[in-house]
């Protein structure tokens, strides 16, 4: 509760100055006063909402032993879900032309430079794929009555940063509290069983992605730095115009500005999305994808991947895992997956023992 001070000073009737002062505490309070029969003065409502962490009300061993044992949980759920073909699966179907497969989560972790046999150099993204899974299925009706969807969950993290509704979406599919969710629109035949791990390997070398991120924000910016342009003359008569954007829109008619006129404005912080990034490498053991060129978002940001909407490369999901890759299946994969170009790097035992 706080507590409201109130000082009322006397000028002439019937007018009044009040100050006041405010201490830390209540929602409300009322201030009167009664002079020759003079009603209230002054009234002050005031409304403090706040919050509380989980552990404000605990004991240090008590807060140490309420992470242990949630992450003892997380542990078994995460083992029990590792074999989603033994568990009760769904019926798997085959691929068919026009078939949408699931994507995935995944962790920037930066860039680096790799070879092809023919000597050129290229830069690519590493995304690590950690402790994604399937956490929710979307009917067509509950999604948008065209197509169904799976709800997909990156990165675990505390529950106790997460509402109780959301812990219970978690719950009912028995993995433990994500820090991001995606929704990816899939078709009939490709739907998965909710809690089914996700790993890097559903993406195979010489395939095509999409990735999807939010931009590093670089705030409000001119039209130099946001578009490019050149700028106006350093002289000759220029007076405080030298990276102003100059005319903005054609003269009497139409007398307007054009709708997506390059403008200054707030550069970066949205989602975009880089269409068809050829996978060089994949790393079975530590769930990496090293994806060409570069990827929106800063380092350690979550984004999501995707087989490629474009149509050119529509016909390369015949050859991938579908609906998607099981470790308890019957397909057996080598450490390293490379694409046929890309030069494969020998592990450093191989090459001590051959010199």
């Amino acid at each position: 509760m706080a507590s409201l001070a109130c000082r009322v000073f006397r000028i002439k009737d019937p007018f009044f100055r009040v100050t006041h002062g405010l201490t830390a505490t209540a929602s409300s309070a009322t201030v009167t006063l009664t002079t020759d029969g003079f009603m209230p003065v002054a009234q002050f409502v005031r409304t403090i909402k706040s919050s509380t962490w989980f552990d404000e009300h605990l004991t240090e061993d008590s807060a140490k032993f309420m992470r242990r044992e949630a992450f003892e949980d997380f542990k078994q759920m995460t083992a029990e879900k590792l074999n989603p073909l033994k568990d009760e699966p769904w019926p798997r179907h085959e691929w068919e032309e026009g078939s949408r497969r699931v994507g995935l989560i995944a962790i920037k972790l930066g860039m680096m430079p790799i070879w092809t046999k023919s000597g050129e150099r290229h830069v690519v993204t590493m995304l690590q794929v950690k402790e994604c899974n399937v956490v929710k299925h979307l009917s067509k009706e509950e999604h948008d009555g065209v197509r169904p969807a799976l709800l997909v969950g990156g990165k675990n993290c505390s529950p106790f940063q997460k509402s109780e509704e959301a812990v219970e979406l978690f719950r009912n599919a028995g993995v433990p509290p994500k820090q991001k969710l995606s929704t990816f629109r899939v078709t009939e035949n490709a739907l998965i069983k909710p809690g089914t791990p996700l790993y890097a390997a559903h993406f195979r070398p010489g395939q095509y992605v999409d990735v999807t991120a939010k931009t590093i924000g670089k705030g409000f910016q001119g039209v130099m730095k946001r578009w490019g342009f050149k700028g106006q003359p350093a002289t000759h008569g220029q007076t405080k115009t030298h990276r102003r954007p100059g005319a903005l829109g054609p003269g009497g008619d139409p007398a307007k500005v054009w709708k997506g006129k390059k403008m200054p404005g707030q550069m970066g912080n949205r989602f975009k999305t880089e269409l068809g990034l050829k996978v060089w490498r994949v790393n079975n053991r530590f769930n990496i994808l090293y994806v060409h060129g570069s990827v929106p978002g800063h380092r350690n940001c979550l984004v999501k991947v995707q087989d490629t909407t474009l149509p050119q490369w529509a016909a390369q999901a015949k050859s991938l895992p579908f609906p998607t890759y099981f470790r308890d299946g019957d397909e057996t994969l080598a450490e390293d997956l490379y694409d046929d170009d890309m030069i494969q790097y020998a592990p450093q035992e191989e090459e001590a023992t051959a010199a």
